[in-house]
């Protein structure tokens, strides 16, 4: 996000705190925003009722940019929270590329069409005969980087070259 908006010293953080992963993510995004002088305001989220209202109130703490973290109710209420922030004019990067489908800014994660392939793959071996306590545990090994430069154009963002060159894919 700094690669973007290199000026940077307020970002939101929006986190649903009922996920069990939230507070180590929220915990590493704190101290790398201490280790460089960056404010994190953080918001947060149980229902999707509150999601409409996520935006407009990280708009008033006058935020530049916010982070969406990964989460099931986030991944689910993509389309709203892409047109919210878009309605409000705030970059906000993803744990998924499907929010940047939906219009979101960026996202950087792992693929979630390649963990349902790889899953595919040990259901075909346990299908023939593998035992699944034989099968070795995968982790994904590779994240992706996806840029809505349609999302970009109408906040206002020029995208450095050096980032669009890092892009997995870049959506016009």
């Amino acid at each position: 996000m700094l690669d973007l908006n290199p000026g940077a010293t307020n970002i939101g953080l929006v986190v649903n705190p009922d996920n069990a992963n939230s507070p180590s993510q929220r915990q590493e995004l704190e101290t790398a925003g201490a280790a460089k002088a960056i404010k994190i305001v953080t918001i947060e989220v149980r229902a999707p009722e509150d999601v409409d209202s996520i935006f407009p109130t990280l708009a008033k703490e006058r935020v530049d940019a916010v982070i969406v973290l990964r989460d099931t109710l986030f991944f689910t209420q993509r389309a709203r929270l892409a047109a919210s922030a878009m309605a409000v004019r705030l970059p906000s990067v993803y744990g998924f590329r499907e929010h940047v489908e939906e219009g979101g800014l960026i996202s950087y994660g792992i693929s979630l069409s390649e963990n349902f392939r790889r899953a595919a793959d040990y259901v075909v071996k346990i299908l023939k005969g593998a035992k699944p306590g034989d099968l070795p545990i995968e982790f994904p090994t590779k994240l992706e980087l996806v840029i809505n430069l349609k999302t970009a154009k109408v906040l206002g963002l020029t995208v450095p070259p050096t980032l669009l060159a890092r892009a997995d894919e870049v959506i016009e």
